[in-house]
Formats: structure tokens, sequence, C-alpha cells
């Protein structure tokens, strides 16, 4: 499409409510879906490095048992 000045850009031909919320909607969809994708990774390396650090103390602990 070719716009004569940047006014009519923003304009888009009568149609930029719908496509500047669009594009709004899209943006605001995608900034939550990549902080929730964080988050959770995040989340995820926790609880990883938790059950791995469990299993060291189980491993440690089975260890001292067959000592005795």
């Amino acid at each position: 499409m070719y716009f004569d000045s940047f006014e009519q850009f923003l304009n888009m031909g009568g149609y930029a409510a719908y496509v500047w919320s669009a594009f709004g909607i899209t943006f605001i969809s995608m900034l939550v879906l990549l902080l929730n994708s964080l988050r959770a990774g995040k989340q995820l390396l926790k609880d990883v490095k938790n059950r791995v650090e469990r299993q060291v103390r189980i491993d440690a602990a089975k260890k001292m048992e067959n000592t005795l």
C-alpha cells in the first residue's frame, strides 16, 4: 500500500481503529506470552535444581546407612 503522508498511513484508509487495535492486541498478547514463558522457565529451572539437590541428599543418606 502506498500512502501520500504519514497522516494517511496512521488513518489506514479509514480502517485505523481496526488495524491499530489489532496490532495493539497482538503486541500485548505476545508480550504477556513472553513474560509468562520466561517466568515458567525460571520456575522450571528452580524445580529441577531442587530435585537434583534432594536426590544428592537422598544418595548421601543411603551411603551413610550402609556404613553403620
